[in-house]
């Protein structure tokens, strides 16, 4: 069966081995079915998790599964997972508002010097002769982050089953208290 979880990013820290550091996100995990979809009624087989989003809102994640192993109400907690599982993480990245060209795409922006005036972050010509229109997917200001992520092959170092905490190597799409969806890979 594929294994697979909603959990809270707690944040980023550094665990130290003999093989030296780590860098590891720690993500508070553990949810419960609050649905169960089967062939005969649904056409399809698969289980949705819900977990708290904040005091009064829940998130919830429908999951394909080949067969059906969990009741209605049951609760899923980091003992499925083993130290080495290799997994993927989605989540919404960090939203960074309305940014200009330089930070959004890397643009190197006009001269310094040389009469260069007001124009250091400017994007340049977005026009062309012909077609005698701005083409579409031409890179220019706007919105940036905020996006659905996925973090592939990420290995689990630590788990702390007491307090539902896996240790996933590597940094995890969003920010502290974000909710994460985390899938096992085979």
């Amino acid at each position: 069966m594929n294994k697979f979880i909603l959990g809270k990013k707690l944040g980023m820290t550094t665990l130290y081995s003999e093989e030296g550091a780590q860098n590891v996100t720690l993500v508070e995990c553990g949810a419960k079915v609050s649905l169960i979809r089967d062939e005969k009624k649904n056409g399809y087989n698969a289980i949705q998790l819900e977990i708290d989003k904040t005091k009064n809102k829940k998130h919830k994640k429908e999951f394909r599964v080949n067969e059906i192993s969990l009741e209605q109400d049951a609760t899923l907690d980091v003992s499925i997972f083993e130290i080495g599982d290799k997994v993927k993480v989605s989540g919404i990245s960090k939203a960074k508002g309305f940014q200009g060209v330089v930070k959004r795409h890397g643009f190197a922006g006009g001269p310094a010097s040389h009469g260069g005036k007001h124009n250091l972050r400017q994007p340049g010509s977005i026009g062309s002769g012909f077609p005698e229109h701005v083409m579409k997917g031409k890179r220019m200001a706007g919105r940036m982050g905020g996006e659905r992520i996925t973090s592939k092959n990420l290995k689990i170092v630590f788990i702390d089953k007491e307090k539902n905490i896996l240790g996933l190597e590597g940094a995890v799409p969003g920010v502290a208290g974000r909710v994460v969806e985390i899938v096992s890979v085979k």
